[in-house]
């Protein structure tokens, strides 16, 4: 009696659960996945469905049964495609997804710039392009790189590539040092020289190896104000300075400003000449001692122009001299000397002036004495008067000079004899 209720319980179980399956089935759909790629494997919710054949799957559906939400199409080399399962198909109806898969990309790409740009990029040693660049399709791996620009120093970097991916790669290049030099030199001499701020030397000053740039130069000189200025260097140039520095002013001496139009024009005190005018500022005399003097200013095609000045302690007195354009008058003239024989010195004025025959220009006018030497001869002497551009003339005739035949020698005799009546005559005085 047990067996058979046993068995039918069993029964009883089965046949309870054939509706429910016929109720989970229900009435199928499909959806049909679309791929470019056969052979991709196809998801639904994370449950593996097929695999595409044809460039398609159909996964079929029930109607009754719980609806799929997202779907994944994968295939090895290729990224993965996820997509979502909106619209359920109805009993008999097919739903089209679509799924386009993208291969892995297996190259990478290195992309670079460089300070300051423009600068040649090898890759591996083979020049590829200059800065900004970008270089593709690399072999996932390390590679060197080289940027190269004229007047820096060449650098150098390692870069990893990976597949897919951009390396970014930035050159910051160092200038290559470049040198020049510089001159210094100032009036009066013997300044000491600090260029941006180190001391150099005293002037006159050459200062080698110098950066190619701008640098600051400035020369002290006990008795003088300071004097500063700047210089640019120029790779392989030599650069000039030159510094006419000022004396601090004192009470016995007084300094004189010139300015001339045009510039560029001689200046002379006292006829001494001190030096040109600057086209811009003015021309500097100093350590000038208190009292009168007179400043000429000349021009070649001007007037000169002549003024006095009287300087004051401590104090700047200032000329400022408007050239009129003209012919200076000639206030000199010539000397033309001759001598027989010739060859003979010639002296004006006691002054050493050349061998004859020798004609002298720039004598100035008026009253010259004029001496001839010549070794053997006697010397030769006369006055010339030179006229404003005119020449006189002087001709020396020189006489030789004498010699003197030798004194005959004189007997023994004669002179013992002159002794005895020397000392008869000093007798005779006495006895007076």
């Amino acid at each position: 009696m047990l067996r058979p209720l046993i068995i039918g319980t069993i029964l009883l179980v089965l046949c309870a659960g054939i509706p429910a399956v016929s109720a989970l089935g229900g009435d199928e759909g499909w959806y049909r996945v679309h791929c470019n790629v056969d052979g991709a494997d196809v998801y639904f919710d994370g449950q593996y469905k097929g695999t595409t054949y044809g460039g398609a799957l159909d996964v079929p559906v029930y109607t009754t049964g719980s609806p799929y939400n997202t779907f994944r199409v994968e295939k090895s080399g290729y990224q993965s495609y996820t997509g979502s399962l909106a619209s359920d198909p109805a009993a008999g109806e097919t739903v089209d997804v679509y799924a386009t898969l993208q291969p892995v990309e297996t190259a990478g790409s290195i992309h670079v710039t460089s300070s300051p740009s423009g600068s040649a990029v090898y890759l591996n040693g083979n020049y590829r392009g200059t800065a900004p660049l970008t270089i593709q399709n690399l072999v996932p791996g390390t590679y060197s790189l080289e940027a190269d620009h004229t007047g820096y120093q060449s650098d150098y970097a390692t870069v990893t590539v990976r597949a897919g991916q951009q390396s970014n790669v930035q050159f910051t290049l160092t200038p290559i040092e470049q040198y020049g030099s510089i001159k210094v030199t100032s009036s009066p001499s013997g300044a000491y020289v600090y260029m941006d701020g180190t001391y150099k030397g005293k002037t006159p000053l050459t200062l080698t190896s110098v950066s190619a740039k701008k640098h600051n130069i400035e020369l002290d000189l006990s008795g003088y104000y300071d004097w500063m200025s700047s210089v640019t260097v120029s790779p392989g140039v030599t650069s000039y300075v030159n510094a006419h520095l000022t004396s601090v002013p004192s009470e016995t001496t007084g300094a004189i400003d010139v300015v001339s139009y045009p510039a560029g024009a001689d200046v002379f005190l006292d006829d001494k000449y001190q030096g040109k005018t600057p086209t811009a500022g003015v021309y500097a005399i100093s350590n000038v001692a208190v009292g009168s003097h007179t400043v000429r200013v000349a021009l070649s095609g001007y007037l000169d122009y002549t003024t006095s000045v009287v300087v004051s302690g401590a104090t700047t007195s200032h000329v400022t001299a408007t050239l009129q354009p003209g012919q200076q008058p000639t206030s000199t003239g010539s000397i033309s000397v001759t001598s027989s024989p010739s060859g003979a010195e010639v002296y004006i004025d006691n002054a050493y002036k050349g061998i004859t025959p020798l004609n002298l220009d720039g004598v100035a006018a008026g009253t010259h004495a004029v001496r001839v030497a010549l070794a053997g001869y006697g010397d030769w002497s006369t006055t010339v008067q030179v006229g404003a551009g005119s020449t006189a003339s002087a001709s020396a005739s020189l006489s030789p000079v004498p010699t003197q035949a030798p004194h005959a020698g004189v007997a023994p005799f004669a002179v013992i004899g002159a002794l005895g009546v020397l000392g008869l005559l000093v007798a005779l005085h006495r006895r007076d």
